[in-house]
């Protein structure tokens, strides 16, 4: 790929835009924490007004805490409306992180006051739904309505780790949110399990 061509920008509104016509309510939906060893993992379900213009919006993952703190303000004063949905570690190990996140997704979009007509979601596979989706893999990169819910993903579950960091200090989960870094499988070496741990992630920790 060229230089030239790297720097066009991506229209974010692409995939809305080709599905207006056919679905006037569309909401994207995306998750956050799917690779974490504890905790939920949570999923955030969004419909913005058609077009709207939110400047900074892209993957979540691009973005600084402190920008992905003042666009959740932003996103969540201009959406039509929105939902934030969880699976908890039981769940997880229960059925497994993938379909614990379809779950989470499936939550999320329960909660929006505005039923869409059809949901756009990062990745590439999705079941569960009763309206019709659209997988899209790289979608917090390319859709707007997938990438403010990934905004909205990853600061609610960033929140949440560091309200479970209060409750367990001694995992310092403020600081990694739960992923399994080095210090992560360190802290979890000295300290043991607690029944905020995924099990079936932690299968050759002991």
């Amino acid at each position: 790929m060229s230089r030239k061509t790297e720097n066009i920008p991506v229209d974010m509104w692409k995939f809305e835009k080709e599905l207006y016509d056919e679905y006037k309510v569309i909401c994207g939906i995306d998750e956050a924490g799917r690779g974490c060893l504890c905790g939920n993992v949570c999923a955030a379900a969004v419909i913005l007004p058609p077009g709207i213009e939110l400047e900074g919006v892209t993957d979540s993952k691009k973005l600084s805490p402190k920008k992905r703190e003042e666009l959740f303000d932003i996103i969540t004063e201009k959406a039509i409306s929105y939902g934030i949905g969880w699976a908890t570690p039981e769940e997880i190990d229960e059925i497994n992180i993938l379909n614990a996140a379809f779950l989470a997704m499936k939550r999320a979009a329960e909660k929006l006051t505005v039923k869409p007509d059809i949901a756009l979601i990062d990745g590439n596979k999705i079941r569960g739904f009763d309206i019709p989706t659209k997988c899209i893999v790289k979608g917090d990169a390319l859709s707007m309505s997938i990438a403010a819910a990934s905004i909205l993903a990853k600061v609610s579950r960033d929140r949440y780790m560091c309200e479970l960091a209060e409750k367990y200090p001694q995992y310092k989960l403020d600081i990694h949110k739960g992923y399994p870094t080095k210090e992560h499988y360190k802290l979890l070496a000295e300290n043991g399990i607690q029944p905020i741990y995924r099990k079936t992630f932690l299968k050759n920790v002991h």
